[in-house]
């Protein structure tokens, strides 16, 4: 690793290993769930994977679109109604590789029905299975969807195939993946490198506004700029940088969150898009938590107290209206319902990385006492303010929530933020004492 000045975090001297095992009992069930059903499952936009909109002899938009967001919107979970193929996620299997390969390092601390070689064994296969799925024909390693997506404009292919478009963000976590298990594969790392040409040539790199942009996909409108997806982009960047040390990854990832930083709100968060009225949706919760984390990143790596002021301004709009007192997550900064899952992790992680461990544990227990079924080790997907949607999603919500839940405990026991990469550090230091 490339030797910086990162922001320290003082060690962990008093960790309440009994609470932290009630939170890994539950990593433990979770991790179960996914690994007996291979990882596989229902995802956020999977309705085009529907067996019966596949036999129905006619391919029209807009009947598509009808029979994508009913299942995608329905208060009850109607994919196996409507035989929606499970499959894994992308982004899902880089979550679940690293949740893997950090439980594997906590087993000395915490008591489990696994040993550390199957968790280890988990890890290094879905790392694996990232480079042999990951995009092809293009000028990097990247990551895609797994369901096509009906759109008004279109739709990038066949129905009932599987897309081979890379987005940053899927990219991002393949790339944090790779890095984290170069110790199962060292070409790993050269691998996750290549991102950067995606980034550049595939999804058009590009000065903007005195930063810079890139595309959060390929059909992505040029009018309009996705923050999150650029703050995800430019994370792996310096994450490279951190690796290689290669000064060009890190001068990109400052221009793009030059750009993203300018378009920080008054009020502390971020749009969308930009512009605002590109996108239907305002300062949703775990959109701004990505912005957020992004951030938080740049500066342990980099150290330089660049965006420190957009940082604690986000933070306390984050914390402030997107999250209550007793941790449940607002859907946005006017709109408390639905209560999402995934905002619950990203909350988790954000907290965590910010150093604000209560708040990260409140985030927790909310969840575990609303969105959570012990005796079968699942997330429910939303709360809205009359019902649950009790549908478990595969990513959307085991993958998020093992992953925050991991993060959070080896945070915890090593004292400063983990970001995806286990506890190596405290490993060897214990190791070498």
């Amino acid at each position: 690793m490339n030797q910086h000045s990162p922001t320290l975090h003082p060690h962990e001297t008093d960790v309440d290993i009994d609470r932290l095992q009630q939170y890994v009992d539950v990593l433990d069930d979770v991790l179960d769930y996914a690994q007996d059903r291979d990882y596989n499952g229902w995802d956020y936009g999977d309705g085009m994977s529907s067996r019966v909109l596949h036999a129905i002899p006619f391919d029209n938009k807009w009947f598509n679109l009808a029979v994508q967001e009913f299942i995608k919107r329905s208060p009850v979970n109607v994919r196996p109604l409507f035989r929606v193929e499970q499959r894994r996620n992308f982004k899902g299997i880089a979550l679940f590789a690293m949740a893997n390969r950090t439980r594997a390092q906590l087993v000395p601390w915490f008591d489990g029905a696994g040993d550390a070689d199957r968790y280890r064994s988990d890890a290094a296969s879905l790392t694996k299975w990232l480079v042999d799925h990951q995009v092809t024909g293009y000028s990097g390693f990247g990551g895609s969807h797994r369901h096509r997506i009906q759109h008004p404009s279109g739709r990038s292919g066949p129905r009932e195939t599987i897309p081979n478009q890379p987005n940053l963000v899927s990219t991002s976590y393949g790339v944090k993946a790779l890095l984290a298990g170069a110790e199962f594969d060292q070409r790993y790392p050269d691998i996750a490198k290549t991102a950067v040409d995606l980034a550049v040539d595939d999804l058009d790199y590009r000065r903007k506004d005195g930063g810079a942009v890139m595309d959060y996909y390929l059909t992505h409108p040029k009018d309009s700029y996705t923050l999150n997806a650029l703050a995800i982009g430019a994370r792996y960047f310096v994450e490279l940088y951190d690796h290689f040390g290669d000064e060009e990854f890190r001068e990109r990832a400052e221009e793009v969150f030059d750009f993203v930083a300018s378009k920080q709100t008054e009020r502390g968060g971020w749009y969308y898009r930009e512009p605002p009225t590109s996108s239907h949706l305002s300062m949703d919760n775990h959109h701004n938590g990505f912005i957020i984390e992004s951030l938080l990143r740049y500066e342990h790596i980099v150290g330089s107290g660049r965006y420190d002021d957009e940082i604690a301004r986000g933070i306390d709009f984050y914390a402030r209206e997107l999250f209550d007192e007793d941790g449940a997550p607002n859907f946005d900064e006017e709109n408390a319902y639905p209560r999402d899952i995934h905002a619950t992790a990203q909350g988790i992680l954000v907290f965590t990385y910010a150093g604000q461990y209560d708040r990260a544990e409140r985030a927790i227990d909310w969840a575990l006492a609303n969105m959570y079924v012990p005796e079968e080790g699942r997330f429910y997907f939303r709360k809205h303010r009359f019902y649950t949607k009790r549908t478990t999603l595969m990513r959307w919500c085991q993958a998020w929530m093992a992953y925050a839940l991991s993060e959070f405990v080896a945070s915890k026991i090593a004292g400063e933020p983990s970001h995806g990469y286990g506890i190596d550090t405290l490993r060897a230091a214990t190791e070498t004492a």
